[in-house]
């Protein structure tokens, strides 16, 4: 494997596992050298990477699966590890990415039949006006701390008023 980030994939193992919250920092310095950065994760830095239980990268085997060890949400990602993808980024000038990776942090915990529903009412003609995405919105915002994700909700509200496109399409 390359020591430095392909342009636009995050390290693949992180998607298995995350970081803790309140560890160390990445290694490397602030000045966003690929050499500097913990990239990819597990092969320079596998001590940031952890599951929702606490499992590091050694304890996820198949002996391990077919034990009953590892359960579903150790196999997912975690806010935490987005997060840590977000920092990398972030050190290489890829700010978007990063913005993605930190909304996408905040979208780990929604359980998915609510993002479905979310997603459901963004799509045009979908939602009969703005009110709906608006309780979307807030309720991401209050249940789940989803800040960013909340306030693309809710500029979409505004988008969608402007280009009328609560009119039902079909």
């Amino acid at each position: 494997m390359s020591a430095s980030p392909p342009p636009s994939a995050p390290d693949a193992s992180a998607h298995a596992a995350s970081a803790p919250a309140a560890s160390a920092p990445p290694a490397g310095g602030a000045s966003g050298d690929a050499d500097d950065l913990p990239y990819p994760v597990a092969e320079k830095r596998p001590d940031l990477v952890r599951t929702a239980n606490g499992l590091g990268l050694a304890d996820l085997t198949v002996e391990a699966v077919t034990d009953g060890r590892v359960a579903r949400e150790d196999i997912v990602i975690t806010p935490e590890a987005l997060r840590l993808q977000a920092d990398i980024a972030r050190r290489v000038g890829r700010d978007r990415l990063a913005e993605n990776f930190e909304r996408a942090a905040e979208l780990a915990r929604v359980p998915e039949d609510e993002l479905m529903a979310v997603y459901e009412l963004l799509r045009p003609g979908r939602a009969t006006g703005p009110e709906p995405l608006r309780e979307a919105a807030a309720k991401l915002r209050r249940d789940y701390g989803a800040d960013r994700v909340a306030a693309l909700v809710e500029e979409a509200a505004d988008v969608y008023v402007r280009r009328g496109l609560f009119t039902r399409r079909f």
